[in-house]
């Protein structure tokens, strides 16, 4: 089970405000190399854009997809006392939005769902960010093990397959299996997936059970390695199996 809308506004809340802290009398340009390409001024931009765009779409009820440049207020701030704020005030804004909407159905990733589907989104969103600038800016990232599974969850049975052909189809052999298993106390259950593959299908199924291969480790080490922020070789975790399957699964699903 997906963790609590109101789980997901506290993480909404913490990991946008250690990403202001960061961004805050920073320099802007160093290079987050979890996320190729980027400044951190972009990767704040970014997730201040995101904020205010699941916001736009919840706050409207609207059925169908709204481009970002049609969002209001979606400019990062020339001052760089307003960053901060800035970041803090897209957070606010996606949360009124989700406690106001509350179960009505919005648009969300090509079909109708309830609202609070853009408080699950945009938590992982946020705390993955936040994870990309802690790394850009020498900081260990962390995760609560409760979001991480929760993110990992979302990652492995949606957030993956999105495209036009299910990527996955191509990232496991026909009938192979990646196992995930986060070894934390306390997820009750939570911790473990299996990814299958039969044909031209792919089924995500909650549990326990033998794979090609299984990676094991802490929610927070296994989040990083699926979505490619740290090597499989990370000493966080373990690759139990054939390392060959999962790298074709990591090179198939990038985030």
């Amino acid at each position: 089970m997906p963790i609590s809308t109101e789980r997901c506004y506290e993480e909404i809340e913490a990991s946008t405000e250690t990403l202001a802290g960061l961004v805050d009398g920073a320099d802007l340009a160093i290079p987050v190399p979890t996320c190729p390409d980027w400044t951190l001024r972009q990767l704040a931009t970014h997730v201040g854009r995101a904020h205010r765009w699941a916001a736009e779409i919840v706050s409207t009820r609207s059925a169908e997809f709204i481009p970002f440049r049609q969002v209001p207020d979606g400019r990062f701030p020339h001052d760089p006392e307003q960053s901060a704020p800035w970041l803090r005030a897209g957070a606010a804004r996606v949360i009124g939005a989700v406690r106001e909407a509350g179960s009505d159905p919005v648009w969300a990733l090509g079909q109708l769902r309830p609202a609070g589907f853009w408080a699950r989104r945009m938590a992982h969103e946020t705390a993955v960010h936040r994870a990309d600038a802690e790394i850009a800016t020498g900081r260990e990232a962390r995760f609560e093990p409760d979001i991480a599974a929760d993110a990992i969850d979302e990652w492995l049975g949606v957030m993956s397959g999105l495209g036009g052909t299910d990527p996955r189809v191509g990232a496991l052999p026909d009938g192979g299996v990646l196992h995930v298993h986060a070894t934390d106390e306390g997820l009750d259950g939570a911790g473990e997936w299996l990814v299958r593959r039969e044909g031209s299908q792919v089924t995500v199924q909650p549990g326990h059970g033998k794979g090609d291969v299984a990676l094991r480790g802490p929610a927070g080490g296994l989040l990083l390695v699926l979505l490619r922020r740290v090597p499989p070789d990370d000493p966080q975790v373990q690759v139990l199996g054939d390392p060959a399957v999962l790298a074709s699964w990591l090179a198939a699903t990038p985030f």
